[in-house]
């Protein structure tokens, strides 16, 4: 099990990580979601031993790594730019670290190529074992990157944003290789990305950062259609957000109208000052003209324009205080519908699907402010 506990990393006056804490069992395999300069890739640079935290404590099964050098504490780590050994071929690539260990060297030769050999199968790439670098394609030299830290057998495996370099069809396949693979050894898997949809669909666990402290630790199913902040939501990209206060009748009165709050919502969430959230593809488009049930909550917005990607059209409308909503429709649901641009129509969901966070009052305002 990896244990971190209180840790602290600090570069001058700014603090890239501030008293993070967190367990990962043997075996998980795990997503940390942020943006950039959230202290994702410091946490993992402390992790693998680059980096000594200021304060607090890293085990791994219970030996504490904070005197162990990097080479020492049976951690891979899979960089985003590969770093590969561009005069070696894939083969020797793989092999180096086997060859070259410092503390257990593999003399075998033998033993060398069937370790090699069985980890290029393993990833795909036993045709290309003699292949030099420059004649691979990035998803392959991403998977020689990959061999070369898994022939070691680490403990842990850290992957800092590896499909980052990649186009969008290798990184889709790729990331089915990487469960695949991860299936197969049973090696912990720490996977960095700022991409909202690679962490939830890696991760067994995702764990989401902002301005170095953890914001959610949860399955992605649950971060997914319950993120426990407007924080975790904006990293979601999946939600439109508001911020209001309640209103006289139990609404929430926002800049772009006042808005019905889930029926549903607990004292725990009731405050003068909340925000709100609501998942982009909740959201059905009706005529303004036509009444709304008092299950569900509505807004009031001007057609712009759709945009169209595969099976998904991403339909934005203008609210009432200049801002974009969007509007998420699957094609295999329904025959796409058609809009008139500057007409306006009703933004219709169901009131349970809202997710209402309170806020303190200054904060509230800050946020309202903001969005004006």
């Amino acid at each position: 099990m990896l244990e971190i506990r209180k840790v602290t990393k600090r570069y001058g006056s700014q603090t890239a990580l501030d008293h993070i804490s967190l367990s990962v069992a043997e075996g998980a395999y795990v997503s940390l979601l942020g943006p950039s300069g959230s202290g994702k890739s410091t946490l993992l640079r402390v992790l693998a031993g680059f980096e000594a935290p200021d304060e607090g404590q890293v085990t791994l099964d219970g030996r504490s790594l904070t005197t162990v050098p990097a080479h020492e504490r049976g951690i891979g780590f899979v960089s985003q730019g590969f770093a590969l050994f561009p005069h070696l071929s894939v083969f020797d690539n793989v092999g180096f670290g086997l060859r070259y260990n410092a503390r257990k060297p593999l003399r075998d030769g033998v033993e060398l190529r069937r370790k090699v050999l069985e980890t290029l199968e393993m990833v795909g790439l036993a045709p290309y074992a003699q292949r030099q670098i420059q004649q691979l394609s990035g998803g392959q030299r991403q998977r020689v990157a990959l061999a070369r830290t898994l022939v070691v057998r680490p403990r842990l495996c850290l992957l800092d944003e590896p499909l980052g370099a990649l186009d969008a069809n290798l990184r889709q396949r790729m990331t089915v290789e990487l469960r695949r693979i991860h299936a197969a050894l049973g090696i912990t898997f720490f996977h960095v990305t700022g991409n909202e949809m690679e962490a939830l669909a890696m991760g067994d666990r995702v764990v989401v950062l902002d301005a170095g402290h953890i914001l959610q630790v949860d399955a992605p199913d649950i971060v997914y259609n319950k993120p426990n902040s407007i924080a975790v939501a904006r990293f979601l990209n999946r939600y439109n957000l508001f911020s209001g206060r309640t209103d006289s009748r139990g609404g929430i009165a926002t800049a772009a109208g006042t808005i019905a709050a889930p029926q549903s919502t607990g004292p725990g969430q009731v405050s003068d000052f909340m925000d709100f959230c609501i998942r982009i593809d909740k959201i059905r488009v009706m005529p303004e003209a036509e009444a709304v049930s008092a299950s569900q909550a509505a807004l009031s917005a001007t057609y712009i324009t759709s945009e169209f990607s595969g099976a998904i059209i991403t339909h934005l409308f203008r609210l009432a205080d200049g801002r974009v909503a969007e509007v998420e429709n699957h094609l295999s649901h329904r025959r796409p519908a058609e809009y008139v641009m500057g007409q306006r129509y009703s933004l219709v969901w169901p009131r349970e699907e809202g997710i209402v966070f309170p806020v303190s009052p200054g904060a509230a305002e800050a946020a309202i402010r903001r969005a004006a």
